[in-house]
């Protein structure tokens, strides 16, 4: 499979099909029905590399790679978790070795920042001055997280991934996940503090 194309449609029968169902005709040999598995979830992959790096043409390579990768993989899904969560942990740790070959720095959207639990972060930013770009300020904070804190970030707050999912995802413990979370809050508060304590 050299290149994976948007699915425009798929025959309803299939379509209809659970995750769960599609990957065991995929192991019996029908390898067609990864199409749909893809058009299931590429916007979700793709919303989840933006937000760990803001570039559009990156997006679109590392969805394809992370989902070629995925195609190789997916004879040797054991069913130990959901598909959702399994495919997830491939895109972080590709995402992971990519930033890690890049260095690249993170930055997330506004949007993002307003759909997660940092509701009360977000209203005490809502009232600085209009002279600055609100997502411009956020993302000054967010690049100063080191790369360690972001990915649970992402999940829990962009994704809304469950602790347990999380803990799945980054092969660690549900303690650790919200350790990590706390610390990356914990950070980006005192980062924006001079920010906030201007008003």
């Amino acid at each position: 499979m050299n290149q994976l194309r948007l699915i425009q449609s798929t025959a309803p029968q299939l379509d209809q099909l659970s995750d769960e169902n599609l990957i065991r005709l995929f192991q019996a040999g029908d390898e067609s029905v990864f199409r749909i598995l893809v058009y299931r979830y590429q916007e979700r992959i793709r919303n989840l590399l933006f937000s760990m790096f803001n570039d559009a043409d990156v997006v679109d390579d590392l969805a394809q790679e992370i989902f070629i990768k995925t195609y190789h993989a997916l004879s040797g899904f054991e069913f130990r978790s959901s598909f959702y969560t399994w495919l997830y942990r491939i895109a972080v740790n590709h995402s992971r070795d990519e930033m890690r070959r890049r260095k690249v720095r993170r930055f997330f959207s506004l949007q993002g920042m307003m759909e997660s639990g940092s509701r009360e972060l977000y209203t005490r930013l809502r009232v600085l001055p209009c002279t600055g770009d609100l997502e411009q300020i956020i993302n000054i904070g967010l690049q100063a997280i080191p790369d360690k804190y972001r990915v649970p970030i992402v999940l829990k707050d962009i994704e809304g991934f469950s602790y347990k999912e999380m803990a799945e995802i980054m092969k660690c413990e549900i303690g650790t996940v919200k350790s990590r979370l706390a610390r990356a809050r914990s950070m980006l508060q005192k980062i924006l503090e001079p920010m906030l304590q201007e008003e």
